[in-house]
C-alpha cells in the first residue's frame, strides 16, 4: 500500500464556490441529484493540503449536492491532485475517482493545467473556528460508500474569478461565475474512519 489508511489527518486551505448549473450529472445509485428548480447545485474548491497531513498535495474538485432520503451530501465527480499516493488511496479507501493533474499557485492564483485557473479575492473574515461537518457520498465496489469529514476553520467570505477551459473537462461551467466563494483557512479535518 503506497498511502496511509484512513481516517487522514489533513490541515490546509479551501477555496470553495458554488454554482447552479442545468444538467445531467452522474450520481451513485442509492442517491438523487438535490435540484433547486432545474438547476444542480454543484460546489468546485480548490484545496492545499499542507505540512502537519498525512499526505501534503494539492487538489481541484467538482462536487455534485445529493439527497439519501432526507440526508444531503456532497458526491465528487471530478477531482485531480498532484499526488500518486493520494490519487490511489481516494480510489482505494472511498471510491473518490482522483486523477493526477499539475497545479501552480502563485500568491492568490491557482493553476490545474489544461482545466481551469482561479483568482481568490479574500473577503470579511468570520469570528473563531467554526466547525464543518458532513459526509461524501461516493461508489466502491459497486455499492455507496459514505464517509464522514469532520473539520475546524477559520471561515472568510470573498470572491473566486474562475477560467474554466470550455474544451476540458469542467467545460460545463466555462464562462460561468459561481454564486458564491468561501475560504477556509488553517483548517484541521479528519477524512473518513
Amino acid at each position: 500500500m503506497t498511502y496511509p489508511p484512513e481516517p487522514w489527518a489533513l490541515r490546509g486551505d479551501l477555496h470553495l464556490s458554488v454554482w447552479f448549473v442545468r444538467g445531467g450529472f452522474d450520481v451513485p445509485e442509492g442517491v438523487s441529484v438535490v435540484r433547486v428548480g432545474p438547476f444542480a447545485v454543484v460546489g468546485t474548491a480548490w484545496v492545499d493540503y499542507r505540512e502537519g497531513s498525512v499526505l501534503t498535495y494539492r487538489e481541484l474538485m467538482a462536487t455534485v449536492l445529493v439527497r439519501k432520503g432526507l440526508r444531503l451530501l456532497p458526491t465528487i465527480t471530478d477531482i485531480w491532485v498532484d499526488s500518486p499516493e493520494s490519487r490511489d488511496g481516494g480510489r482505494a479507501l472511498w471510491g473518490i475517482p482522483k486523477d493526477l493533474a499539475e497545479f501552480a499557485v502563485e500568491g492568490r492564483e491557482w493553476t490545474a493545467a489544461g482545466i481551469a485557473r482561479a483568482r481568490v479575492v479574500p473577503g470579511a473574515r468570520l469570528p473563531g473556528r467554526l466547525p464543518v461537518g458532513f459526509s461524501v457520498a461516493q461508489t466502491l465496489a459497486g455499492a455507496l460508500k459514505v464517509s464522514r469529514v469532520r473539520s475546524t476553520a477559520r471561515v472568510r467570505l470573498g470572491r473566486v474569478d474562475w477560467d474554466v477551459r470550455a474544451d476540458g473537462p469542467l467545460g460545463f461551467l466555462a464562462g460561468r461565475s459561481p454564486a458564491f466563494s468561501a475560504s477556509m483557512t488553517g483548517f484541521d479535518m479528519r477524512f473518513g474512519g
